[in-house]
C-alpha cells in the first residue's frame, strides 16, 4: 500500500495505541512516530453489555472494549478537528472490530485501509513493512 503524505497511521490493541504520520517527499510508506495519544477510558460503557460468565470469564475484556471505545473517539476529534486527513488503522481483529463500532461518519470516510493485525509492541520498521506490503 502506498500511502499519500500526510496520512495518520494509528496501530492499537485493548491496552495502548501509538499515532504514527507518514512523512516524505512522495507517496510511500516514511512513518514518524507522534507523541499524542488518547486520555484514559472513560468508561464509555462500551463493554456494558458483556458480563463475566462461563462465556467471558474475566473482567479484561471490558477494559480493553472501554479502550477501543476511547481510542475511536480520541481518532474521532482528530478527524473532526482536521488533524487526519487519512488513516491507515492497525489492530488485532477483537479491538478493530469495537473501533468500527464507534467511528464517526467523518472519520469512516478517511480511513483508506485497516489491517487486522497485533502490531502495537511491534518496532516502527515492523509496523511500516506491514503498511507497505499490504
Amino acid at each position: 500500500m502506498i500511502l499519500p503524505i500526510g496520512t495518520t497511521v494509528a496501530v492499537a490493541d485493548g491496552e495502548t495505541m501509538r499515532l504514527f504520520h507518514n512523512t516524505g517527499v512522495k507517496p510511500g510508506v516514511h512513518l514518524v512516530e507522534i507523541t499524542a495519544a488518547p486520555n484514559a477510558p472513560a468508561r464509555l460503557g462500551s463493554g456494558a453489555r458483556h458480563h463475566t460468565g462461563s462465556a467471558n470469564p474475566d473482567g479484561r475484556r471490558l477494559v480493553e472494549d472501554d479502550f477501543a471505545a476511547a481510542t475511536a473517539a480520541f481518532l474521532n476529534r482528530l478527524s473532526l478537528d482536521g488533524t487526519i486527513e487519512h488513516l491507515v488503522v492497525v489492530s488485532d481483529p477483537r479491538t478493530l472490530g469495537e473501533m468500527r463500532k464507534h467511528f464517526h461518519r467523518d472519520l469512516r470516510g478517511k480511513i483508506i485501509g485497516e489491517l487486522a493485525k497485533d502490531f502495537s509492541r511491534r518496532p516502527l520498521k515492523d509496523i511500516a513493512s506491514l503498511i507497505a506490503d499490504a
